[in-house]
């Protein structure tokens, strides 16, 4: 009799057992002659070398398989367990599978155009209007980097800047104090990436979620960093973020240049950055459109209300204003 221990690294575990613990019965129907035992990641295996060793190449299979579906039917793992390829969609354009299996894939050209220069480049800057799928798409090509170990850690930033309130004293540690800034990066993970596993990520450190303000100093190395919401950014911030950029390391740059959060006084560094780093060699520049916004219909319609709103409130600036005597013109600008 040999006894074994296998971890299950990739997989989680809730979707490698299954509902009920179903696919754990099921394995342990097609291997009567392994007594199995599990307790959290670790499967405790006894039995012959022979049986011990298919059950183990089969447990490999499964658990490629969860990592990369996030799902695991019974009829799933008695392919894999068989050596066979579950019929899947294996799509060539999806970006991973996320939450329940599903399918995270670029919906827009210029969401492909994303996927595609990520590949091509080092540093990407995607601009574009709300719901244009910028940073959803930046943080899935992120987790697939991390799932395929091609980096070692993902970090996410935003700067910290209040959408025309202020909120004033925040209760809590500085976690608790960020984490209001940091939510709509957490969404986007919850949906990629099952809810313990990704508390396993954050707590080692695999997936780090910082503001702007604390990347001051670092290197970083073997990772893809995500700077979101870049249009809140100062010219002095935005440069500091650029520049931490280490060896095999990606970074890509989201921003909606119609919603800058800064002073009036202020300029956007994500502004600058766009014309500082145009042409340069190793750089993609992104703009996304109405055309790109998938989220709900409204939203379409409420951006080019508020372009519309904008375009002809400029168009009345630049008229001049006609005393009633007509004695003189007074160019408002």
């Amino acid at each position: 009799m040999i006894e074994k221990h296998l971890v299950l690294e990739d997989a989680d575990p809730a979707v490698f057992y299954g509902a009920g613990n179903a696919n754990l019965q099921l394995l342990k129907a097609l291997f009567p002659k392994v007594r199995i035992v599990a307790r959290g990641n670790v499967l405790k295996i006894m039995g012959e070398d022979s049986e011990t060793t298919r059950f183990e190449q089969a447990v490999l299979r499964i658990e490629r398989f969860c990592s990369q579906f996030n799902s695991l039917t019974e009829e799933n793992l008695v392919d894999l367990v068989n050596g066979q390829d579950p019929h899947g969609e294996k799509a060539s354009d999806v970006i991973l599978f996320g939450i329940s299996g599903r399918p995270i894939l670029p919906r827009t050209e210029n969401q492909k155009k994303l996927v595609k220069d990520y590949n091509d480049h080092d540093m990407l800057l995607a601009v574009g209007p709300a719901g244009s799928g910028k940073t959803y798409t930046a943080i899935a090509l992120a987790v697939r980097a991390l799932k395929n170990k091609e980096v070692k850690r993902i970090v996410l930033c935003r700067p910290a800047v209040e959408a025309g309130e202020k909120l004033g004293f925040l209760p809590g540690d500085m976690r608790e104090k960020i984490d209001p800034y940091l939510q709509p990066l957490y969404d986007a993970l919850q949906d990629m990436i099952p809810g313990a596993k990704l508390k396993e990520l954050m707590d080692m450190g695999t997936i780090q979620i910082a503001p702007l303000a604390f990347m001051r100093g670092r290197t970083l190395n073997d990772a893809v960093v995500i700077l979101d919401e870049a249009q809140n950014t100062t010219p002095q911030q935005i440069k500091m973020f650029l520049t931490r950029m280490g060896w095999n390391t990606k970074m890509i740059v989201t921003g909606d240049l119609t919603q800058i959060d800064l002073p009036p006084t202020q300029i956007s560094g994500l502004v600058q950055a766009l014309e500082v780093l145009k042409g340069i060699e190793g750089v993609s520049i992104i703009r996304m459109t109405k055309k790109d916004i998938v989220r709900h219909k409204l939203v379409t319609r409420i951006v080019e209300a508020y372009d519309r709103y904008d375009e002809t409130h400029k168009e009345k600036e630049r008229k001049p204003y006609k005393s009633k005597n007509n004695e003189q013109s007074i160019d408002q600008n």
